[in-house]
């Protein structure tokens, strides 16, 4: 959950505002696990704020396509 806030803040900030570095280059910053990066871009798709193409990459959504948080 940690790792998902602090990437949500930066995207936020805009600090990254277009394609997301690999999940294995977030492991290695945050110094978490593989796994623990792949669950925080879930949970950062669930919250409408990434989307993640097939052979391309992991991409910020515009914030007019952003889907409303609770």
């Amino acid at each position: 959950m940690q790792v998902a806030d602090d990437v949500q803040r930066r995207i936020e900030e805009g600090e990254i505002s277009a394609r997301l570095p690999s999940e294995r280059s977030f492991a290695e910053e945050y110094g978490a696990a593989y796994t623990t990066v792949r669950h925080a871009m879930a949970i950062l798709r669930e919250r409408g704020l990434i989307v993640t193409v097939h052979g391309r990459g992991t991409f910020v959504k515009p914030p007019a396509s952003r889907s409303p948080q609770p």
